[in-house]
């Protein structure tokens, strides 16, 4: 530690520190604009130029390292004026449109301006103007004029995006950041360059022009999408999602966001929302007030029960849904003597599981991995925020390996690639099975071949210390999936690596712990979606997009006598029989529960819209006219309580009964799989990315079928 002296209080910090790095400690703001604590040092923009005693010029106190007994001075005059001349340069070609700037009220340029600024400038040459260049459908470079150079954007690209879409050309006021040729920004990341710009340079296409900062409310909230859990803050005018940004969280999203947690909110206000019940009538759609609708569905169900039996009864549920609906929906089947539910859409094998399966390790520590070998995942779109955790540890050194069936882009170094068809992805890991037995002089659990690929794997994962063996989405679906576990369960205890899953969706964890599954002689997703059955309930899901039937699912459930459809949307219309409008994560309250088994808990930051109602009242309801006990909840924490295996203290703090294990006893088969895995494309995963306008014009949205090759 080093010891010196700011504004005349003595601070320690870690050798090697920077002058910044000793005023954030000390809780001194010097005033900054190409600075940021995720990204590299740039010193571009000078802002934070610092007295330092007996050097001969102020200092940028983002680069300059502290010293033993230095003496910094932030407020004396020779800082302040060197401040203020520094703002003076960079207003010489800032335009003045603050009043109708998007930024404006939460702009980092025009806060310091107003400190650190004049009131007339000795600069009266014309101002440059830089061309507004398109760069896709969800950042706006239209006003590239206010642009400082700091180069957050470009250092964003690079080093927690992986992908430098962003780089300055040219020099002096002809300097401008721009894409390389014309091309367009596809990272699934590229939001956060909006967060990041100090200026309104980078903006927000989707928001473009249509609320001011003071006119919206900020309200917390959780990501619905993916099993990272991001944490959220919703920026509401009136009852309407204007914007979504990153709430900071270390633990979980750090200050990130994908793009899909930041641009989804389009789909909640899109014509395509089902805002009243509605029933199918002679083959015409009618809508109905609740009391029509519930009553119908639960005569309809008392109905079926009764001539057909309970068993002729099925429930598919949404891994998306909340904690509290997932459960409801497990005591609602109970309650009529259906064993029928599900909410594993898209796997192929449904082997019971007699733990619970999760990530394995804490998502933190994905950071500081030394040794990852990711098994069946398109890792950077099917958990960016993930990807962006194992980039960084690649930063620090970290070696990635990977089993994958196709050339990815996955911007950042693979080292280790075993790339075979999804089909023969155990006799694969077989090999790597055998190349670890053959260099610890073990026994194979399996026989395999010794390929080099295989033996590069297998001496990656036998150095290091901090490893992980992570079984992605495909792997989950897999045909296979059991023998996968196996195989993996027996690398990670020969190498002291962590076992886990990455998870698909945002509460796949959550309906593990609340039973989701069938229950005994109960039909799986996969059996239920083949056809058989009198009566479906669709709990947020559309089979036709969420599962591994596909476009098969809407002969299947076209041959039941009612299909029931709870979602916020318009969707099933052409084989449900009722449509009961339930609401959107953001508003309902609920809770879901992230890869690593983190439940985060949430509230409604709108009203529902029209006569949409929260799914965890409709089941309740549904459930009272069917007469069923122990569904007099007043609310989703009274719901949250009730739930196996979670106890909510009387501090809040919600903890989970110790029923997480990756553990299997099946047995390897080395036989090829007879289908491939189901995976949704990175703007499929669910009912509101998919009717999210501006992520579906997206390159990734527009090519989610093709194979994505390396980009050299």
């Amino acid at each position: 530690m080093i010891e010196i002296e700011l504004d005349g209080k003595k601070v320690e910090v870690v050798e090697g520190s920077m002058v910044m790095h000793a005023a954030e400690k000390a809780g001194t703001y010097i005033p900054h604009f190409c600075y940021h604590k995720k990204l590299s040092i740039a010193a571009n923009c000078r802002m934070c130029l610092v007295d330092i005693e007996k050097a001969p010029k102020p200092m940028p106190a983002c680069a300059t390292p502290v010293t033993q007994g230095m003496v910094v001075r932030t407020k004396s005059e020779k800082a302040i004026k060197a401040q203020q001349s520094v703002m003076e340069f960079l207003l010489i070609n800032h335009p003045l449109d603050c009043p109708i700037c998007d930024q404006g009220g939460e702009c980092q340029l025009q806060d310091l301006a107003v400190g650190y600024g004049g009131s007339t400038s000795r600069y009266a040459e014309e101002k440059r103007v830089v061309f507004h260049k398109d760069v896709g459908p969800l950042v706006s470079m239209e006003e590239m004029s206010r642009c400082i150079h700091c180069t957050r954007c470009v250092r964003f690209g690079q080093e927690v995006a992986g992908v430098m879409e962003l780089g300055m050309s040219h020099r002096g006021e002809h300097a401008e950041i721009e894409t390389f040729v014309g091309q367009t920004v596809d990272s699934e990341l590229s939001g956060n360059m909006i967060d990041l710009c100090p200026v309104g340079a980078l903006t927000s296409k989707p928001f473009r022009y249509s609320a001011r900062t003071w006119e919206l409310s900020r309200r917390k909230s959780i990501s619905p999408h993916d099993s990272t859990g991001a944490n959220l803050i919703v920026q509401v005018k009136g009852q309407r999602v204007m914007r979504v940004v990153p709430l900071e969280n270390e633990a979980v999203n750090e200050c990130w966001i994908a793009d899909r947690d930041r641009f989804s909110y389009e789909a909640l206000n899109s014509d395509e929302r089902l805002t009243a019940p509605m029933l199918k009538q002679g083959g015409v759609w009618k809508t109905v007030d609740w009391q029509t609708a519930l009553e119908y569905v639960a005569n309809g169900l008392r109905q079926v029960g009764t001539e057909h039996g309970a068993h002729s009864i099925g429930l598919l549920a949404s891994p998306h849904c909340t904690l509290e609906e997932l459960h409801l929906a497990v005591a609602l089947m109970k309650g009529l003597g259906s064993p029928n539910i599900d909410s594993r859409l898209r796997q192929a094998e449904f082997t019971p599981a007699k733990g619970v399966r999760f990530l394995g390790t804490s998502i933190a520590s994905l950071s500081e991995l030394q040794r990852v070998f990711v098994i069946g995942s398109n890792l950077r779109k099917d958990h960016p925020l993930f990807a962006q955790r194992i980039r960084q540890a690649v930063r620090k050194g970290c070696v990635v390996s990977s089993l994958e069936d196709r050339a990815m882009d996955w911007a950042m170094p693979v080292a280790n690639t075993l790339r075979a068809d999804s089909s023969v992805w155990v006799q694969a890991l077989a090999d790597v099975a055998a190349a670890i037995a053959a260099e610890k002089g073990v026994v194979s659990p399996v026989a395999g071949t010794l390929k080099d690929s295989a033996k590069a794997i297998a001496r990656s994962l036998l150095s290091g210390e901090r490893k992980a063996v992570l079984l992605g989405n495909a792997a989950a679906h897999h045909a296979k999936a059991s023998s996968l576990l196996a195989l993996a369960n027996w690398i990670g205890s020969q190498t002291g690596a962590t076992v886990g899953y990455l998870t698909e969706a945002a509460n796949t964890v959550g309906a593990q712990l609340a039973g989701v599954v069938p229950g005994p002689n109960g039909l799986n997703a996969g059996q239920m979606l083949g056809g058989g059955l009198k009566a479906m309930v669709l709990l947020g899901c559309e089979p036709e997009f969420d599962s591994a039937a596909g476009a098969q699912a809407r002969t299947a459930l076209g041959a039941a006598d009612m299909v029931v459809s709870l979602s916020p949307f318009k969707a099933n219309m052409d084989f449900a029989d009722v449509m009961l409008p339930i609401a959107p994560f953001t508003e309902t309250s609920g809770s879901f529960v992230n890869a690593e088994a983190r439940l985060q808990s949430f509230h409604a930051v709108v009203q529902p819209l029209a006569e949409t109602r929260p799914g965890w009242k409709v089941l309740r309801v549904l459930a009272n006219l069917l007469n069923l006990a122990d569904f007099g909840f007043d609310s989703s924490q009274e719901v949250l309580r009730a739930v196996p295996g979670v106890q909510v203290l009387p501090a809040g703090t919600v903890v989970l009964a110790d029923r997480l294990s990756n553990a299997t006893q099946a047995t390897i088969d080395l036989s090829p799989a007879n289908s491939k895995p189901a995976v949704a494309g990175i703007y499929q995963l669910d009912g509101v990315v998919r009717r999210a306008a501006s992520l579906q014009m997206t390159s990734d949205a527009r090519h989610s079928d093709e194979p994505q090759e390396v980009v050299a």
